[in-house]
């Protein structure tokens, strides 16, 4: 790789490389950015950060299933037993799961804490 350096007050301030050379660079910088995420990811799987879910559980939420009631099934929990972890009736957490009533903020958050997952997994953006 040829490198002309240009100086400001005798100080390298820019590296003018062929455009060949610059593609590559770039695709190189790419891999790595690649390389970290994945390093990253396996080192929050490790160490209980985040974790793996089953197609099934994500293709159920992209079909129009609600997300609070697949999270909560993946979880084992009945209705009775999330509503009791939250502090609400089974009626109004059924309320929720089936569309006829929209939970407060505060609701969705002991939700998403009860069940261990980020408020985002079960709030429609």
């Amino acid at each position: 790789m040829s490198v002309q350096i240009i100086k400001n007050n005798g100080q390298p301030e820019y590296a003018v490389v062929p455009f060949a050379d610059y593609q590559d660079l770039l695709k190189k910088a790419e891999m790595l950015d690649d390389v970290m995420a994945y390093d990253r990811a396996k080192a929050e799987l490790a160490n209980g950060e985040d974790e793996l879910v089953p197609a099934e559980l994500a293709d159920a939420i992209l079909d129009g299933k609600n997300p609070v009631k697949v999270w909560r099934q993946y979880r084992g929990l009945s209705q009775v037993e999330l509503s009791g972890k939250i502090g609400k009736s089974q009626a109004y957490l059924a309320q929720i799961e089936n569309g006829k009533r929209e939970g407060t903020v505060a609701v969705y958050r002991a939700i998403a804490q009860a069940l261990g997952v980020d408020l985002d997994d079960i709030v429609d953006q």
